[in-house]
């Protein structure tokens, strides 16, 4: 699942081909919007603004209309020189010889700027890792008001807690602050909880900037390699934890 720092950085290539300018070009290839008439209503529209909050994208029009993104499992942006669309295309925005294409987007649809503050899926979630100033006060409420019996690692998944951290960033968080993803929330000292975070933000920040985030792996999708802090005889270990069964990432020897 793209996590945060991707999606910033998606708005970030989008935002000089789009913000402050009339699209040349808006496509919706997909059947599914076939009725929705979306060419039609951005016609002629200035794109006011493309940003950014956790892991959904905004791409904002005059006259109250956004096209809200939410990639799931599956979706990505693409920004690239014109040509055919892809087959996998759900919008293509295209703009002097340049398209912004979103692909396979589970959650892709156009509202009204009054709806994006109200609607509840948005209203609910915590501060952005990755907005301008971390709220971690604000960050810290919402983690005390979280099942007291929750791993450390699934609660930072919980969007309505702090929003923009993913499966990769939880396991690669836990351990630059070298605490265990499986510990209980009540068991988390609040300055465990802000290291994490602390640990996590300049990586993300990074990462949204260049794109390139594998740089900063250690522990995801390491299993059985040795942990890259203490080494063997200790081994990275995984395991699904959460409802969701993702997958978690971890020293058991050095995370405490």
């Amino acid at each position: 699942m793209p996590e945060g720092d991707t999606i910033h950085h998606s708005a970030s290539r989008i935002r000089p081909v789009l913000e402050g300018h009339v699209p040349d070009e808006i496509a919706t290839p997909h059947p599914r919007f076939g009725r929705d008439r979306w060419p039609e209503r951005l016609d002629g529209r200035v794109v006011r603004s493309v940003d950014a909050y956790g892991k959904h994208l905004f791409i904002r029009f005059e006259g109250d209309l956004v096209i809200h993104s939410h990639l799931r499992m599956t979706g990505s942006w693409r920004v690239r020189d014109s040509g055919p669309a892809p087959r996998s295309a759900w919008l293509v925005i295209r703009r002097s010889g340049q398209d912004v294409i979103q692909l396979r987007g589970p959650v892709l649809e156009l509202m009204t700027e009054s709806r994006t503050r109200f609607d509840q899926r948005l209203a609910a979630l915590g501060p952005d890792i990755l907005g301008h100033e971390l709220d971690e006060a604000e960050f810290l409420r919402r983690l005390r008001h979280e099942d007291p019996t929750r791993g450390i690692g699934d609660a930072l998944l919980d969007q309505r807690t702090i929003a923009g951290i993913g499966n990769l960033w939880k396991s690669e968080g836990c351990f630059l602050a070298a605490v265990d993803p499986w510990r209980p929330v009540r068991e988390v000292s609040d300055d465990e909880a802000l290291a994490i975070v602390r640990e996590t933000r300049p990586r993300m920040q990074a990462s949204a900037t260049d794109g390139k985030q594998d740089r900063w792996r250690q522990v995801y999708n390491a299993a059985g390699r040795p942990c890259p802090r203490c080494g063997p005889p200790a081994l990275i270990r995984a395991r699904g934890q959460g409802d969701s069964n993702r997958p978690t990432f971890w020293c058991p020897s050095c995370q405490h």
